[in-house]
């Protein structure tokens, strides 16, 4: 199948206009990004991690408010194994000697079944897993609930893993992705590195399922590429983060602005989990050689949380993230951007 019908069939199958999905980045999706996606045909999109059910069920409402009946997309972290307790006190220690002074307004985080729950009842067009697979009673239950499940995979092994356990389709995520790796392992996030056009391809010719390529796409360029490597979508998140919807702080966007492709950097200062951002003074900062090893996930984000709520001193106030294509970003509204880049690539395949 060419690239043409292979997207217009993921199209057709999905309810788009064009073969562009919102990347779900927790805390950067809110509704007005992801109605201005689907007015140029796109799939709309909203990280749900750190969100409680209320929270869900009113993102869902305000979407609809908006878009009507449109495609969208929620997407949940599989909660990490347990794991080696990290060093609390040097971490804490070293965010004091960055001048920050922490507060307890932290709290533990929403409970995952119950956000499972919220996004059964918010019936979204798409639930998506990062960090792992859903398990078989959750698959079941979306799918009894005409629910379809995409499944983030960074390696091939990972991909069939998904295919196996009922994914509808795998989201290919590079390593030039920003925000965080999707590994399934986290001791593996920092060494398993496959780029996207080496992965794309290789998901496309191993797996029976569609494939949606993810990092490095900003232009219709990339799109045009990802489909004819294999893909039958895109999925783009950085390249959305200066438009005027997304409404991301003025320093985060004002970062991304020129980025060169080698300036985003993998850090776990944010969260404890490996994540591609702009390489900010407090990420920098953790680089020194007299710096602690950040927490494991999620004690590193309640760490930094807790500094935020407080007075953060040199710690950022937001995560800058970054995908390595943030200097094609552009701050024009995300309705032109999605088209435009569905055009130019249009213009470019057979």
């Amino acid at each position: 199948m060419d690239a043409r019908a292979r997207a217009r069939d993921f199209c057709e199958r999905y309810g788009l206009g064009a073969p562009v999905l919102e990347a779900p980045m927790a805390g950067a999706c809110p509704p007005e990004l992801a109605a201005e996606v689907v007015a140029a045909g796109g799939m709309g999109a909203a990280g749900v991690v750190n969100d409680p059910p209320e929270t869900i069920a009113s993102w869902a409402r305000r979407f609809r408010d908006l878009a009507g009946d449109a495609p969208f997309q929620l997407n949940l972290w599989v909660p990490d194994p347990p794991a080696e307790s990290g060093d609390e006190r040097a971490v804490a220690a070293f965010l004091d000697r960055l001048g920050g002074r922490a507060t307890d307004t932290a709290g533990a985080g929403p409970e995952y079944a119950a956000q499972q729950q919220a996004v059964l009842d918010a019936r979204p067009t798409v639930a998506s897993s990062i960090m792992g697979l859903f398990d078989e009673a959750f698959v079941t239950a979306l799918h009894d609930a005409g629910v379809a499940w995409f499944a983030c995979a960074t390696t091939l092994d990972e991909a069939l893993a998904a295919q196996r356990a009922g994914a509808d389709a795998v989201v290919a995520q590079g390593i030039e992705a920003g925000g965080h790796r999707g590994t399934a392992d986290p001791g593996l996030a920092t060494r398993t590195g496959v780029g996207t056009f080496a992965l794309v391809p290789a998901l496309a010719d191993a797996l029976s399922i569609p494939v949606v390529a993810a990092g490095g796409v900003a232009d219709g360029r990339a799109l045009a590429a990802a489909l004819t490597l294999g893909a039958s979508a895109v999925q783009i998140g950085t390249t959305l983060l200066r438009t005027p919807e997304a409404g991301v702080d003025d320093g985060w966007a004002a970062s991304l602005d020129g980025l060169p492709p080698e300036r985003p950097v993998l850090t776990r200062a944010y969260t404890g989990r490996p994540a591609r951002a702009v390489p900010t003074g407090y990420v920098r900062a953790w680089d020194d050689p007299h710096a602690p090893d950040p927490a494991p996930y999620p004690q590193q984000r309640r760490l930094v949380a807790r500094y935020r709520a407080g007075e953060p001193g040199a710690v950022d106030r937001v995560n800058h993230w970054a995908g390595q294509a943030a200097g094609r970003a552009t701050a024009d509204p995300a309705r032109e951007v999605v088209a435009r880049m569905w055009r130019e690539a249009g213009a470019l395949l057979p």
